[in-house]
């Protein structure tokens, strides 16, 4: 596999959001998280919206230049607000609002896929809430046409708690409705909302296989995916953790085994709290590792 100024070709890692040690470096404007990245070493950026979409289109546009000068692949995660399986007509469209100003964003930059969450999962309906979360995505999809956004690819994101919607199969799901719909998996969501679910190696095979058989070996192959450690209650998530925290799984040295036995390319995004970029080398080292002692 080709490489570049110490980054790795094909497979992109890098981080959600704006570090601690990039601001204690002097840096405050997200247009000069780019060309940091590309000194570290890593080629992914998730840029967040989770409080709301406030960039504008002047900015968008210089961020997404500076990323493609320097190699570095552009995500957006959006809002946190949205919830497609609501009865609430409000908060149905709220969540229209928050996905096509997302959407409309990532055009600017050039950045795809727009990973959102999918939100409540209706308690007790959660049929019900699947059925109007479809409906609900297949009618911004459309809207989004309308407006030209027609290229833009979403990514509904596994949910880190059963109560969320958003387990795996209804990820997946959503992304038989349209070729647009692609899987962000977060395997330490999975993880928790599973009670520590990922222990070995054919546990993780088993959500690749699963991708797979449903949507493809295109979107296995270059899946976007998200890791961190995390801690987790009977409920489900409880916050993300580091590298640095003992006893907190996933191990992220076993799903590097798939990646290079299989020879995938995915986009890693780190979530690690506050140690994002510095969690996104160790997972880049560790799959550096695993790939020269296979001969890669």
């Amino acid at each position: 596999m080709a490489r570049g100024r110490g980054i790795v070709m094909g497979i992109r890692f890098g981080p959600a959001g704006n570090p601690p040690s990039f601001q204690a470096q002097g840096y405050k404007s997200s247009l000069d998280m780019p060309a940091w990245l590309r000194g570290q070493g890593l080629n992914a950026y998730e840029y967040q919206c989770v409080r709301g979409v406030h960039i504008g289109e002047a900015t968008a546009r210089k961020l997404g230049k500076v990323a493609r000068e320097n190699g570095v692949f552009l995500s957006i995660h959006a809002p946190y607000y949205i919830t497609l399986g609501t009865t609430d007509p409000v908060f149905r469209e709220k969540t229209k609002m928050h996905l096509l100003k997302s959407m409309q964003a990532a055009q600017w930059m050039g950045a795809s896929p727009v990973v959102f969450h999918p939100g409540t999962g209706g308690g007790k309906d959660r049929t019900g809430a699947m059925a109007r979360a479809r409906e609900l995505l297949l009618e911004i999809l459309a809207v989004a046409e309308e407006m030209g956004l027609g290229d833009i690819r979403v990514a509904p994101e596994t949910a880190g708690k059963p109560a969320q919607l958003g387990n795996l199969d209804e990820v997946l799901e959503f992304c038989t409705l349209d070729p647009r719909v692609v899987p962000a998996v977060d395997f330490a969501h999975l993880h928790a909302a599973g009670q520590g679910a990922l222990k070995t190696v054919e546990d993780f095979a088993t959500v690749l296989d699963r991708v797979e058989s449903l949507l493809g070996k295109e979107a296995v192959q270059k899946l976007h995916i998200h890791f961190s450690p995390i801690e987790f209650t009977k409920a489900g998530e409880k916050r993300h953790r580091t590298t640095l925290d003992d006893g907190f799984g996933p191990d992220f040295s076993l799903l590097a085994r798939l990646i290079v036995e299989r020879n995938l390319t995915p986009t890693i995004i780190c979530e690690s709290y506050d140690r994002q970029v510095e969690d996104a080398l160790v997972f880049k080292a560790l799959y550096e590792q695993i790939k020269e002692k296979a001969g890669g």
